[in-house]
């Protein structure tokens, strides 16, 4: 039996999907070249726009290899040339976790320190400078972190004290400290403990307060809302974070895209989606964008989820993936160029699929 592999789909055009071709798309999945899936601990996928990206994948080992866009260094392999097939971050050799901007990349080590590399304008960095790097440098005065999320611009991190500290852009207070003021250090969001999930969107952040999967726990948002992508109910941009109308509940997961927000509730893997629908991106049928929360229909078992700037990919109990939304790249994987309000299956030609990832800004999508 042939070695299971990486795959990759959609957008190539930048050498995303890694396949050691800049062919323009792929309408359905083509093989990572020279990572078995067996060494591959987890993925991540970067992108700020329709045609750049960039792929990461911890190994076992505990380095990272990254392929694809490298114009501001974010494939941290010291150069600024993008490449389409995979290599080695530098100087990088304790990871535990990492993480995809739109044109930066973090990575979280075992010392529970964060280094970061890549574009830098806005201090996505977090090493007190403004300055892009193509190699990791460490994020000032953050220890004790276990989990970390990219969105376009930003960064977050949580800390085991269940506390979120953001850098970065923060023109629409996606940093949630109360201002508009970027910044190249982290910063304690406002108000917010008791935190075991985060993610990062385009320009906007979400944490789940309280036990994954536990009764009563809420989704808290902040940032931009033009599209609704917050879930309160409004289109008012929050500087702080507000609650979402999810109201309390069992809520075991949540991911964001460019503009949209989802979460995974209930016993039975119900995905909730809200914000921009403008490409079908929340899956309900319509492209009618929504500032509260509401189910995909006639989806269950969800046990993972991740968002694109304009697509949305899950996947179910049984191990195969199903998107949704933009597809003009093929980022849907289903064999098409058409978006799609509703569900399709994704033609991974992987059996066992148990991660998935997706670029907060861009138009692939990643299996393993």
């Amino acid at each position: 039996m042939a070695e299971k592999r990486l795959k990759a789909w959609g957008n190539n055009r930048a050498g995303q999907l890694g396949d050691g071709t800049w062919t323009d798309f792929r309408t359905t999945a083509t093989t990572v070249l020279g990572l078995t899936s067996a060494e591959v601990v987890k993925i991540a996928a970067g992108g700020a726009g329709t045609v750049n990206g960039h792929g990461l994948a911890l190994l076992t080992d505990r380095t990272v290899q990254s392929w694809g866009s490298n114009g501001s260094g974010q494939l941290g392999d010291g150069s600024v040339f993008s490449h389409n097939a995979p290599g080695q971050v530098v100087n990088l050799s304790n990871a535990t976790g990492i993480a995809a901007g739109g044109t930066h990349s973090l990575a979280l080590l075992a010392d529970r320190t964060v280094v970061s590399w890549g574009h830098n304008n806005y201090g996505q960095l977090g090493n007190g400078t403004n300055m892009d790097s193509s190699v990791p440098v460490r994020v000032e005065g953050l220890n004790k972190v276990v989990a970390i999320s990219a969105g376009v611009n930003h960064s977050i991190a949580l800390r085991e004290d269940g506390t979120v500290w953001a850098w970065g852009h923060n023109i629409k207070g996606q940093l949630g400290d109360g201002t508009s003021a970027s910044r190249n250090v982290p910063a304690p969001v406002g108000g917010l403990t008791g935190v075991t999930r985060i993610a990062a969107g385009g320009d906007h952040s979400l944490a789940l307060v309280g036990e994954p999967g536990g009764s009563g726990n809420t989704v808290r948002a902040w940032g931009c809302n033009e599209t609704g992508q917050l879930g309160d109910g409004t289109t008012q941009t929050r500087y702080t974070p507000v609650e979402t109308a999810i109201g309390s509940g069992p809520v075991s997961l949540i991911a964001a895209g460019a503009n949209h927000s989802i979460a995974v509730t209930g016993t039975d893997g119900v995905l909730i989606a809200w914000g921009q629908n403008t490409s079908g991106q929340l899956g309900d049928g319509t492209t009618d964008s929504r500032d509260k929360p509401a189910p995909v229909p006639g989806l269950t078992g969800v046990q993972l989820a991740a968002g694109g700037r304009a697509h949305t990919i899950v996947l179910l109990n049984d191990n195969t993936v199903r998107s949704w939304g933009a597809n003009a790249s093929g980022q849907l994987g289903n064999g098409t160029t058409i978006a799609s309000t509703t569900p399709v299956t994704s033609l991974t030609a992987l059996t066992g699929v148990d991660k998935i990832a997706a670029p907060v800004g861009g138009d692939f999508s990643v299996a393993n």
